[in-house]
């Protein structure tokens, strides 16, 4: 029975769950050479992980937080940023004896410059996804994954649990089915995570696929990459990553860099022109070490003439070179 004492009073239970809320920043860069993540080098042995830090009292609100962290670690001056997710789960990422909270942010930039802080460098992000780069044809890496995640399936505990497991095979990396969506980037790394083929899952994959970042971090860098791919197809977005002006090979290039799949030039270039999303200076360059190529730029009139002016990239086969 109660006796009226507040429950915070030295009679209440000793050990309650203590809760901490950190703030995360996929900052993201893209060049025709690849996507690049800004992320902290860390030292001892440490993994890398993205600019983060807990959330403090004297933060106005989430998102001060986070700007807040990332120009102290990376003297980066963020622009616009949205969030990504709150990962919550008891058993990843949690500090000795506290609930961590990760909030994930998605930062975009137009140009990589010089991080302005020893530890921190611009990083291509397919070093810690180098299953989701599939621009030179379908890596080698796929058929040793594949494998190996077929085993995992086959291993579950009665029919229903196997068959629950192959569908997810087919849903994430198209194992048995027709095609590969590029945008389920985190699904299939919270499928290897669940498969033990990551290091952040411990145990025997301490050498798993890819390189591991600190704490959740390349749970939230997923996102992130899931989230651009998807926007791509119904925002322009990429043009938020490009220079001012640039030719249309440039811009495929960092198309075919986000999306992680080789793209049909001819196509392409139909593509965008009939999609009425750039316009011609009247400028040419001779930087590309062939012929002289136009230069273009965006044309912001395409957001006021329909909803969704992004690009419909093709839905690559999973028997693709």
């Amino acid at each position: 029975m109660s006796d009226g004492r507040p429950p915070d009073s030295d009679d209440a239970p000793p050990d309650r769950d203590q809760v901490t809320v950190e703030l995360s920043a996929a900052i993201v860069a893209a060049t025709p050479a690849g996507p690049t993540v800004l992320v902290l080098c860390g030292g001892g042995g440490e993994a890398p992980g993205l600019p983060s830090g807990p959330l403090e009292a004297a933060h106005r609100t989430l998102e001060a937080g986070l700007r807040a962290w990332v120009a102290e670690q990376t003297r980066q001056s963020l622009g616009h940023v949205e969030q990504l997710y709150t990962f919550g789960d008891r058993d990843r990422a949690a500090a000795a004896g506290a609930r961590a909270l990760s909030i994930g942010y998605l930062a975009l930039v137009r140009e990589a410059r010089p991080a302005g802080s020893a530890d921190a460098a611009w990083e291509n992000w397919y070093r810690w996804f180098p299953w989701e780069d599939r621009r030179a044809g379908r890596p080698a890496l796929v058929d040793r994954l594949e494998a190996r995640l077929l085993a995992w399936a086959e291993d579950a505990a009665g029919v229903g649990e196997r068959q629950a497991r192959r569908d997810r095979l087919a849903a994430t990396f198209g194992i048995g089915a027709d095609g590969w969506i590029e945008d389920r980037v985190l699904e299939r790394y919270e499928l290897l995570y669940e498969a033990g083929l990551v290091a952040e899952a411990g145990g025997a994959a301490r050498s798993g696929v890819g390189e591991p970042m600190r704490a959740d971090h390349r749970r939230i860098l997923a996102t992130a990459i899931g989230r651009l791919r998807g926007k791509i197809k119904y925002r322009p977005i990429v043009f938020e990553l490009m220079p001012p002006t640039f030719t249309f090979l440039q811009l495929q290039q960092t198309v075919e860099g986000l999306a992680g799949i080789r793209l049909h030039k001819p196509n392409f270039r139909r593509l965008v022109e009939q999609q009425g999303l750039v316009e011609e200076t009247g400028e040419v360059t001779g930087e590309t070490g062939g012929r002289p190529a136009r230069l273009l730029r965006f044309r912001p009139d395409v957001l006021l003439e329909r909803p969704a002016p992004g690009l419909r990239l093709p839905r690559p086969r999973t028997s693709a070179a």
